[in-house]
């Protein structure tokens, strides 16, 4: 295990989590702002009210901001496998990237290592599967697109975090098989159907984000339900 240590940043935007909600996904971010100092500040002001339970930075620092038996503030109005809190069953991760409003670049490799050995205690400590690891594009098609495509989802599930399928053929209707995944589609959620699939496309087929369910993203859905 990669040896990191804990800096205190607490932020005061927090709650208490709705009595018996499990702690059962984990939703990852990138800050989107220009420098960490902006974003960590952010993350901690209560004007903002907004916060997450951790802030890696490009240098693998990580910053605590809120217990994980605590609800963080940080996946807004959201959507997964019919869950309109996502912020009630989950543990929010903040990655400082500038993302593509300031200059999106590729994630720094010690931020990723840190980000995986954070997982997996996360992991061990929380039922939380494979599936569950989402981004908050996911959640949140309409209004996000963190972490973005050059995240290293890939990476993640090689090293036990997270999904990475393997295509395979098809057995429903591309639309049926994003809500079977935990995709929110119309008319679930209020969100036009090419703004969800081009999150999926930027989660699990980030070579061509046009919100077009072609074949190649089918097979990779159907494997992604088949895993």
């Amino acid at each position: 295990m990669m040896p990191f240590h804990f800096v205190e940043c607490p932020s005061p935007n927090h709650d208490a989590r709705p009595q018996g909600a499990a702690i059962d996904m984990l939703v990852l971010h990138y800050t989107g702002m220009k420098t960490s100092d902006e974003a960590l500040a952010r993350l901690t002001d209560p004007a903002a009210k907004v916060s997450a339970h951790y802030t890696i930075d490009s240098g693998g620092c990580v910053y605590r901001h809120v217990p994980e038996t605590r609800r963080a503030w940080h996946a807004g109005v959201s959507f997964w496998a019919g869950e309109t809190n996502v912020n009630a069953r989950s543990i929010g991760i903040e990655l400082v990237n500038p993302g593509h409003e300031f200059g999106y670049q590729p994630f720094a490799h010690r931020q990723i290592a840190t980000l995986i050995e954070l997982c997996r205690g996360i992991i061990s400590r929380h039922p939380i599967p494979a599936r569950r690891v989402v981004g908050h594009s996911d959640v949140a098609p309409a209004r996000k697109n963190d972490p973005g495509e050059l995240f290293p989802w890939a990476t993640l599930a090689q090293q036990g975090v997270g999904l990475w399928p393997e295509p395979a053929t098809p057995t429903a209707d591309f639309t049926v098989m994003l809500e079977m995944f935990g995709y929110g589609v119309p008319p679930q959620v209020e969100v036009p159907l090419k703004s969800v699939i081009a999150a999926f496309q930027r989660h699990f087929r980030p070579s061509c984000i046009d919100g077009v369910a072609d074949a190649q993203c089918a097979g990779i859905l159907a494997g992604l339900l088949a895993g």
